[in-house]
């Protein structure tokens, strides 16, 4: 039986509480020194239902820095982005659970961390699934979002507006507009209906989910759909377009992210396939830490 990982489990305010008192303020990385020193052996990680976090909490038994007293904490993105925000602002060291696409890339020097024990996976694509009987109650939605399919350069700038501060509808809209050829693929030979019929998307409320389901949620709308989107967290997602209870979602990261969910509501929902590819996750580090490289590097003394 695996050593049991210790996890901590701290709310926004406590995870930049914690970030202040590990060590004195403004301390710049120092490659000389080693890096769970300066970083209280904590990797800063994000809400603990995700499935990034379960693969991080693996790395560290299969890595043995759970040996070496290293902890992964959760929080929130918020949380997270926060502190990788006061960290690069002093050239700090910090290590993160990080996916792509995602907004830190573009604005922040963050490089993932090799992983040649392939705990993280190798890069992961994001699905569409749907319900059960939704090609045949609503045909030209369950069309569209068989069609639908774009890229982490897509789903990026819808992302960046939105962490800019612009209603993510808004942000969908703006994006939509501007990319009409790519959006006239996805609709090509779609009526848009007449009676309003009501559909309803479940998410997650991380950024990258943020972005798709609110394009995808607009794109329906066009369609002359009646469109709920609500966020939740990854199981209650599965369940809910499983039960029935929602109708779709575009956010399942697969095979290794929500690759449990998969498995256990098997035969109960439609995998449309893939709608981004290349996604990746793993842990992240700012790249002015040039010998932290690999996970394996977390353990140098």
């Amino acid at each position: 039986m695996r050593k049991q990982t210790k996890i901590l489990t701290l709310g926004f305010i406590g995870l930049l509480m914690l970030l202040a008192g590990c060590a004195p303020q403004n301390q710049a990385y120092n490659p000389k020194q080693p890096l769970g020193e300066q970083v209280n052996y904590t990797i800063t990680g994000i809400d603990a239902g995700a499935g990034i976090m379960g693969a991080a909490s693996t790395a560290l038994t299969d890595y043995g820095l759970a040996k070496d007293n290293w902890q992964l904490q959760t929080s929130s993105t918020a949380a997270m982005t926060s502190a990788i925000d006061k960290a690069i602002k002093h050239k700090e060291p910090i290590v993160i659970t990080g996916w792509q696409p995602h907004w830190m890339f573009t604005k922040y020097p963050l490089k993932f961390l090799k992983d040649p024990k392939h705990v993280f996976g190798q890069a992961e694509n994001i699905h569409t699934i749907v319900r059960k009987g939704l090609k045949q109650d609503m045909p030209t939605a369950y069309k569209f979002l068989d069609n639908f399919y774009w890229t982490p350069k897509d789903m990026s700038a819808v992302m960046i507006q939105v962490n800019d501060g612009v209603d993510p509808a808004k942000a969908a809209k703006a994006w939509i507009k501007a990319n009409p050829d790519k959006v006239n693929t996805w609709i090509k030979g779609l009526t848009p209906i007449k009676n309003h019929q009501k559909i309803k998307l479940t998410y997650v409320a991380w950024d990258s989910e943020i972005a798709s389901t609110n394009v995808v949620a607009q794109v329906l709308k066009q369609l002359g759909y009646d469109v709920t989107i609500q966020a939740m967290e990854v199981q209650p997602v599965w369940a809910s377009v499983s039960t029935k209870a929602a109708d779709a979602q575009v956010s399942a990261w697969l095979p290794k992210t929500s690759g449990k969910f998969y498995s256990d509501y098997k035969g109960q929902f439609v995998d449309l396939g893939v709608n981004l590819k290349g996604a990746k996750v793993g842990l992240a580090v700012p790249k002015y830490m040039t010998n932290i490289n690999s996970i394996e590097d977390l353990k140098k003394k």
